[in-house]
């Protein structure tokens, strides 16, 4: 009999590729991940995983044990769910992990709609950026991740997640006032190639987006000066240290002394906005409120 309580290990071990980080995610010891691990392999009669470099890997036994894994957690969340609504679930406490302008944008209006409508519902706000808030759910640290797609994330079939499309938005080029192209109506990113950039660190998705544009557009962006707040990104712009490519809704109520912001033709670099939870859980009774309210206020960014 394969204890169930050991696929949790195996799924965290898969997703976080070396046991001393599976261990941080799950608050166990890596001692007490690989006796788990070791026990979970006597039990199946299979190597589950193997040495790769520094980390772990899973074998094809592995894989295929995941993907029950993957549908007994979400069997579970979706008893959970039905469980809560049987005995009314108008009370709780629900953790929402965002990236900042997200959380300006949609989840604050959100939250604001919650307090009306769901007065019993307790929303709690963590700050993460877009590419930190899936793993937050899949660990159990948050329950509702507020998140931006990139390269490097899960599939939108991913077993182990569900899915809400909320919203997109394009890139804006923030260039110095005294730019060249500072007079012109829009700015096509190839005539930005030969300029020295200011854009996030790799590994936040804004990166991501701003690199892949500027590949469709034919060059790789001279990456110079490096910050995820785009307060400095656009600072920096207007010192004349480069250009950049800032998400519309960041660029709303900021300060652009000393730059201009201009529309890009070409290539679009586009942030797509989703909320994702783990799979099953979207129909928890106190979830599904968030999830709901979530995309009303993404509706509404238009009219904002």
């Amino acid at each position: 009999m394969i204890d169930p309580r050991r696929l949790r290990i195996l799924r965290a071990a898969a997703d976080h590729r070396t046991v001393t980080a599976a261990a941080a995610a799950l608050y166990l010891t890596p001692s007490a991940v690989s006796q788990q691990l070791a026990a979970l392999e006597q039990e199946t009669g299979h190597t589950l995983l193997t040495r790769s470099g520094k980390g772990v890997r899973l074998t094809a036994a592995g894989e295929i044990l995941l993907a029950h894994a993957n549908t007994v957690a979400a069997q579970l969340e979706r008893a959970e769910a039905e469980l809560a609504a049987y005995a009314g679930g108008t009370a709780g406490e629900v953790t929402v992990a965002a990236f900042a302008t997200g959380i300006a944008e949609v989840l604050a209006p959100a939250v604001a709609r919650l307090r009306d409508d769901r007065p019993g519902l307790r929303v709690r706000v963590r700050d993460a950026e877009g590419d930190e808030s899936l793993p937050m759910v899949l660990d159990g640290e948050a329950d509702v991740a507020l998140a931006v797609e990139y390269r490097g994330a899960p599939r939108e079939d991913d077993r182990r997640l569900a899915r809400v499309p909320l919203y997109a938005e394009p890139f804006d080029a923030v260039l110095p006032a005294a730019h060249p192209l500072a007079q012109a109506p829009d700015v096509a990113l190839s005539a930005l190639a030969a300029d020295d950039w200011i854009g996030p660190y790799p590994g936040n998705p804004c990166h991501e987006v701003m690199l892949l544009a500027c590949e469709l557009a034919g060059f790789q962006p001279a990456l110079t000066h490096s910050s995820d707040d785009f307060r400095a990104v656009v600072a920096l712009a207007g010192a004349g240290a480069g250009v950049a490519l800032v998400p519309r809704s960041a660029l709303r109520g900021m300060e652009l002394k000393d730059t201009v912001v201009r529309p890009v033709t070409g290539p679009a670099a586009t942030r797509r906005v989703f909320a994702a939870v783990r799979r099953g859980a979207d129909r928890h009774p106190l979830i599904r409120p968030v999830l709901d309210a979530l995309a009303l206020a993404a509706d509404g960014l238009s009219t904002r």
